[in-house]
């Protein structure tokens, strides 16, 4: 008997750099092909719904909104589901690693999209852990808002410094840097 094998995809990379847009693209080639998806992310995200992965480009894809990792476990429970997206993974607590590599293990394909590092560039766990331990990792590309070149880092533009690590916010607090320009400070 051959057994399932399960695999992990990681998209990752700096605000605006289309990983939302990402995982809803292979989220719909999933329902295209007519395998049974679920699509997850942390309800701590509510820019922009309450209840859809929704990219800053306008698109959106309806999902599970979860207080935690174990809400989305619990939420699988008897679901049909072949592949499994998480959205904004960098939200959610360590105990998510486990649960992930569970469902692989299981032999779902799971898909994470996540920012690598926060707007000091310190990793974001638990993403540098799945980037590490998955089949596949896109890390992404913005548009750097002061020269136009690639941005592989996102840069805070209002910073107060009892600052907590998570603070959700879309263009009003953030923008996309390239390295050079990442420290270099501009207000529009």
């Amino acid at each position: 008997m051959k057994n399932k094998s399960g695999r992990l995809e990681v998209i990752c990379g700096p605000m605006f750099s289309g990983k939302s847009e990402e995982l809803i693209r292979r989220a719909k080639r999933a329902q295209i092909a007519g395998r049974p998806f679920k699509v997850f992310k942390p309800d701590i995200d509510n820019r922009y719904s309450l209840d859809h992965v929704a990219a800053h480009s306008g698109v959106k894809l309806q999902c599970t909104p979860v207080k935690g990792a174990q809400d989305i476990k619990l939420a699988l429970e008897g679901q049909p589901a072949q592949l499994i997206g998480i959205d904004e993974c960098q939200f959610l607590e360590d105990e998510i690693t486990g649960i992930i590599e569970d469902l692989v293990e299981r032999g779902f394909r799971v898909i994470v999209a996540g920012l690598d590092v926060d707007s000091n560039k310190i990793p974001f766990a638990p993403m540098p852990y799945l980037m590490a331990i998955a089949e596949r990792v896109d890390k992404l590309t913005a548009v750097c808002s002061v020269c136009g070149e690639a941005a592989t880092l996102t840069f805070r533009k209002v910073v107060n410094p009892a600052d907590e690590q998570v603070f959700v916010g879309a263009d009003n607090m953030y923008e996309a840097r390239c390295r050079a320009h990442w420290g270099w400070i501009y207000r529009k």
